[in-house]
């Protein structure tokens, strides 16, 4: 049995089985594992569509102490660590909006907060994004034809250059993977 959620209730755990998103009627749901530039794996994570966007998480291991700007990217390719993944393009932008939260003609659909990797390079991450979803309900499709990517930079997110916020270099991606 795949455990979908576990919750502590006092000091007991109550596990919830995974069951067929399909059989409950559930909103879709994706997976992503991140490499790095030299196409190591360091991280994992699952985005949840919501009725107003979708619901990302993720977990890091192996990057730069410091504060990280993240994207999703419109191509769902990770394919090219040594060149920085420039293959998974830019920003998912279907409205060709400005990049930046302090924009005042944006964000874009790939805009996203900025997160910070400890000391011992690890990071766990929760954010949501009411500008994507995984269905096409809502702003920019992650699970279109060319699919979608999560990118982290090695700098964080100033909100408002263009086109991505002085971010700096690639240094992780990772396909959503739908399903």
């Amino acid at each position: 049995m795949k455990i979908r959620h576990v919750v502590l209730i006092g000091l007991t755990a109550v596990a919830f089985p995974l069951a067929s998103m399909a059989d409950e009627g559930m909103s879709p749901a994706a997976s992503v594992e991140f490499v790095d530039n030299e196409g190591e794996v360091v991280g994992q994570g699952s985005i949840e569509q919501g009725t107003a966007g979708v619901l990302i998480n993720f977990s890091i291991d192996g990057l730069d102490e410091g504060w990280k700007a993240i994207h999703i990217h419109s191509v769902g390719t990770c394919d090219d660590p040594e060149e920085g993944f420039q293959a998974s393009g830019g920003h998912l932008n279907p409205d060709d909006s400005k990049h930046g939260y302090l924009n005042p003609e944006g964000p874009d659909a790939g805009d996203l907060p900025n997160f910070y990797v400890h000391g011992d390079g690890t990071a766990m991450v929760e954010m949501f994004n009411e500008r994507a979803s995984l269905d096409g309900s809502v702003g920019g499709n992650m699970l279109d034809d060319d699919g979608s990517a999560l990118v982290i930079h090695e700098n964080p997110d100033d909100h408002m250059t263009q086109p991505i916020g002085g971010a700096g270099a690639r240094v992780a991606c990772g396909v959503v993977q739908g399903g």
